[in-house]
């Protein structure tokens, strides 16, 4: 991306000038951040095989392992107005794709959440049919959660530290099949 910025600065100071193609340069650099923070990441996250080790389901490793009836959802990026609608859909999508009895959605690499995304967060809450367990809150996003009685409407059980402690709760906590 930055590659690309430069290489429009560079164009836009040859076709307009020193500071005009600065000025060019800078707006289309705002644009293209707007455009990324408006469409942020949604990972279904995966358990690296005999490791610890939790990361985005690839077809780079299909061995990895997830859990019959688990999705482990990780958005990435600051929660806001802007892009809480886009960050829904793609959740709703993910949800009706894997039918999960829990959805976690981990929020370890959301550094802050605006009052309406977290309002669209816990209208989605509501109407999944799966239980919503919330992970990796940062002091700000807990803050947030706290402040709008999510917290209250979960249940501390439904809040955990990280992602690793809600499979492990899971797999204590799922049916056992009968022998």
């Amino acid at each position: 991306m930055e590659f690309r910025w430069a290489v429009v600065a560079a164009l836009g100071v040859l076709t307009f000038g020193t500071l005009q193609g600065i000025v060019v340069a800078i707006v289309l650099s705002l644009a293209g951040l707007a455009l990324q923070t408006a469409h942020p990441r949604v990972s279904v996250i995966a358990r690296k095989r005999g490791a610890d080790v939790l990361r985005p389901l690839s077809p780079d490793h299909p061995d990895d392992e997830t859990f019959d009836g688990l999705l482990i959802l990780r958005p990435e990026g600051r929660l806001y107005f802007a892009n809480a609608q886009n960050v829904a859909d793609r959740i709703r999508a993910l949800i009706a794709q894997h039918e999960p009895r829990v959805v976690v959605l981990d929020l370890s690499r959301v550094p802050d959440i605006e009052y309406s995304a977290l309002q669209m967060l816990q209208e989605g809450a509501r109407r999944t049919g799966a239980n919503v367990w919330l992970v990796g809150l940062n002091p700000s996003v807990l803050d947030m959660v706290r402040r709008a009685g999510l917290d209250q409407e979960l249940g501390p059980d439904r809040l955990l530290f990280n992602a690793r402690t809600a499979i492990e709760r899971y797999l204590e906590r799922r049916p056992r099949p009968m022998s």
